[in-house]
């Protein structure tokens, strides 16, 4: 029996856009309501959301009663953090603030394992390979790995050709929020040359053939996002989504 089919990572390949929610409320609850809401995919956020790899586990239980597809933000890309990660059963993985192509590079290795990379060896004990119910997990599981590297610093943005390249980076995915912030334009995610530096990064990763991927929070922005080539698109989060919404609902009160 072979790892899962990543549904996500077939559709990202076809260049087939799919739209998700950011997860930063570390509750299995949300997830799960989420999940059946009619995203693609659902990312539970382990960079700014207070996330543990039980919590983790959680919410990706709870997923997977849902047709949304998993994804993960690690904290960092080191390997002991991305091997703990994706022995959890985790398919579609996004690693943060990756500046070169080095970095790129060990970030792919870790994530893939030996033949193509260095991830440990462990899995007949884990969630992943269904606790060793997965025969062939080992032998397949590198198939359905999807790898975004996150592009947020003025450093990535130069060195962009040559991180789109690193065989095993699958999509480059555009923090517009840091990136704004380490040109110089705090909150200004708007500023012209950050839209310059980031259709720069777009259609770097086109001309490498990988997949586009950017989070938007405002609704007039989703389209004209995926008319510019992003197939991996988040359109919110669950706690902005939940406090506008009670903000809304509390200025109805009499």
């Amino acid at each position: 029996m072979p790892a899962p089919q990543n549904a996500l990572k077939t559709a990202l390949d076809r260049g087939e856009p799919q739209c998700g929610l950011w997860l930063t409320l570390a509750s299995g609850a949300v997830a799960e309501i989420a999940g059946k809401a009619g995203f693609d995919w659902c990312l539970i956020d382990a960079e700014h959301g207070p996330n543990t790899l039980t919590t983790l586990q959680m919410q990706l239980q709870a997923l997977a009663g849902t047709p949304a597809q998993a994804v993960v933000r690690v904290p960092s890309g080191e390997d002991w953090i991305l091997k703990q990660v994706l022995d959890l059963g985790v398919q579609t993985i996004v690693v943060p603030m990756v500046n070169t192509a080095e970095q790129a590079a060990q970030v792919a290795a870790a994530v893939r394992y030996p033949g193509q990379g260095s991830r440990g060896m462990g899995a007949v004990l884990a969630r992943a390979s269904g606790y060793g119910e997965i025969v062939d997990y080992v032998a397949s599981a590198n198939e359905q790995i999807f790898l975004f590297v996150q592009i947020e610093s003025a450093q990535a943005v130069e060195n962009v050709d040559a991180i789109a390249a690193t065989p095993g980076v699958d999509g480059i995915f555009v923090g517009p929020a840091d990136l704004s912030a380490d040109m110089g334009f705090v909150g200004q995610l708007d500023a012209p040359e950050v839209l310059v530096a980031i259709d720069h990064v777009y259609a770097r990763t086109k001309a490498a053939g990988k997949a586009i991927g950017t989070v938007v929070f405002d609704e007039p922005d989703f389209q004209p996002q995926i008319e510019k080539g992003v197939t991996f698109l988040g359109v919110g989060g669950d706690s902005y989504v939940l406090q506008r919404s009670l903000s809304a609902l509390a200025s109805k009160v009499p």
